[in-house]
């Protein structure tokens, strides 16, 4: 099925896939897996390349395209992209808290475990079988899509004309627990480069942590705000984009000796879950092969005392965690816990990279490496794309996370570097 429609800069068609729930078992049953293809309206019918686009995570939709702006309008000059719903996400057939409300636990971390990098790469493969056939296609991957991307260059490398990635090489052998002893630190600058730039909120933090302690304070949701659960709105840091909206909602924080319902609105459409539970129930799998998570990033906060309110002499905010008083917490993973605990001590894993495919890759590979990034360590990613034959690197300080979206540069150097012109 596919439907059509054009809006200024672009022509899009909505396509619905079918494709099986376990790959290595047809007999399960099918789920659908949703892609908008768009096109620049002056070329719309020409035989054009596809690129596939690879959407951060885990559990994000895939763009709207809302504009053709920074990276999809520099991809339109050249491609037909695929804007793909990754299984579970968006118009893909759903996993959340209402459509596995009919499973038990155990039935919903059975289903839940089969939404990680190595069934979407799979999904990819039938969606291009069944859209354009033998012809191969390029991909770009942006954070957990470029994971998905390194995944396909080890299982699938055949259906890929070429790699692009922005802000998404991970290890390749860490566990979680690695990838979090990482990940502190780094997010630790940048809550100091945060207060370096607004000093003064450093006591409003203090203020509002101290309140939320001493009272019961709801949001207007209904649900219940925290000290441990305002503390994650850290993960904001990680964004040029997003870097300064922290300071913009605690400059509203107070009426009175309340918090006010403009500050508690804004706080809730940051750190609620309800869009995107996947990002939470699965954020630990997806650095797991053959070991459990074990909550690590609960865990090994601990070594992290800075985090701590209640001693450090600054509140310090988290970044990309994910916790189990979450689950308590947020009503959309409340339904969740059981699953996500299973989640969580399940250890046979299957290996996400092939390391031998990796290192005979003959696949144009171009990588963006964003110097500063909070969300994935530099040095991880720089010692895994020595792991991939012939993979470029460009290390750059000049953008955040968010860089392919925020300026057309981005993949315009990444497409640079695969023909070999930079």
């Amino acid at each position: 099925m596919s439907v059509g429609y054009r809006r200024p800069g672009l022509v899009a068609r909505d396509h619905v896939f079918r494709v099986p729930l376990r790959h290595d078992d047809p007999g399960a049953g099918e789920i659908e897996v949703f892609g908008r293809e768009v096109v620049a309206p002056a070329k719309q019918d020409q035989q054009l390349p596809w690129l596939v686009y690879l959407q951060g995570g885990p559990g994000g939709k895939a763009d709207r395209p809302l504009s053709t702006s920074a990276w999809l309008g520099r991809a339109l000059q050249d491609y037909r992209v695929l804007l793909l719903d990754q299984r579970g996400t968006g118009r893909s057939t759903p996993a959340n808290r209402q459509s596995l409300a009919g499973l038990t636990p155990v039935e919903q971390a059975e289903h839940l475990s089969l939404l990680r990098a190595d069934s979407i790469v799979r999904d990819a493969e039938a969606v291009r079988a069944q859209l354009i056939g033998d012809e191969p296609w390029s991909v770009l991957g942006q954070s957990f899509g470029g994971f998905c991307a390194l995944t396909y260059l080890s299982l699938a490398p055949q259906g890929l004309r070429q790699v692009l990635i922005t802000g998404g090489i991970p290890t390749l052998t860490g566990d979680a627990d690695d990838v979090y002893r990482a990940a502190y630190p780094r997010t630790l600058r940048k809550n100091d480069a945060y207060f370096a730039r607004y000093p003064q909120d450093a006591d409003i933090a203090r203020r509002i942590v101290e309140h939320l302690a001493e009272h019961e304070v709801i949001m207007p949701t209904g649900e219940r705000l925290t000290p441990e659960r305002f503390q994650t709105l850290g993960i904001q840091f990680g964004q040029a984009s997003q870097f300064d909206a922290l300071h913009y909602q605690l400059e509203e924080a107070f009426i009175g000796g309340a918090l006010s319902d403009t500050f508690l609105r804004g706080v809730d459409a940051a750190v609620s879950f309800a869009a995107r539970p996947l990002y939470a129930v699965l954020h630990e799998s997806i650095y797991c092969q053959g070991t459990a998570s074990r909550w690590s990033a609960h865990r090994v906060r601990e070594e992290f005392p800075e985090f701590d309110w209640t001693t450090a002499g600054r509140v310090n905010f988290t970044g990309e965690m994910i916790y189990p008083w979450l689950f308590e917490q947020d009503p959309a993973l409340v339904p969740l816990r059981g699953a996500a605990d299973l989640l969580a001590a399940k250890s046979d894993w299957p290996a996400l990279y092939d390391l031998d495919q990796l290192a005979r890759n003959d696949v144009p590979v171009a990588a963006a490496v964003y110097h500063d990034d909070m969300f994935v360590d530099r040095d991880h990613a720089l010692a895994s794309a020595e792991q991939v034959r012939g993979a470029r690197v460009w290390v750059t300080n000049e953008y955040e996370h968010d860089g392919v979206k925020a300026s057309p540069a981005v993949l315009d150097r990444l497409l640079a570097m695969n023909r070999g012109d930079a």
